[in-house]
């Protein structure tokens, strides 16, 4: 089983219909190794209040005990700076819209290094990055 990494978007998109942490991974195999992006751990802190930030812990916890926190190491910043340089050419992006996807890119390139796919609801972001770095990623 190829391990997977649950992009931010699904973690927001399943508690806003009132699932569990848990609950996210119930279409995966049992035997699939599912990963913590720290990237995706900064994102979940910074959009929580005070009062559900226990949530975040618990999965920061969680993923720590077994070992499957995924954090980008200097190569993965290099590599999401060169594939931001690369959409910006391609799309026209200004530096704001360079800005906006570089959690998503320092998401992608350390999955990447590590054979892990990623389970996002942003096929947008995710597709366009693809086409300058491949990587393996599903929308749900």
């Amino acid at each position: 089983m190829r391990p997977v990494l649950l992009d931010t978007s699904v973690y927001i998109n399943a508690w806003r219909a009132g699932e569990e942490a848990d609950s996210i991974k119930k279409g995966l195999s049992p035997y699939t190794p599912v990963w913590l992006s720290a990237v995706v751990l900064e994102e979940l802190y910074a959009g929580t209040s005070r009062s559900d930030r226990h949530v975040i812990e618990r999965l920061e916890r969680d993923f720590g005990r077994v070992g499957r926190i995924l954090v980008p190491t200097l190569r993965d910043w290099t590599r999401a700076g060169q594939v931001l340089a690369q959409l910006a050419a391609g799309y026209g992006y200004e530096r704001i819209g360079q800005q906006r996807l570089t959690n998503d890119a320092l998401i992608a390139m350390s999955a990447a290094r590590q054979g892990i796919t990623i389970m996002t609801a942003n096929e947008r972001d995710f597709a366009r990055l693809a086409r300058f770095r491949p990587f393996p990623y599903q929308v749900t």
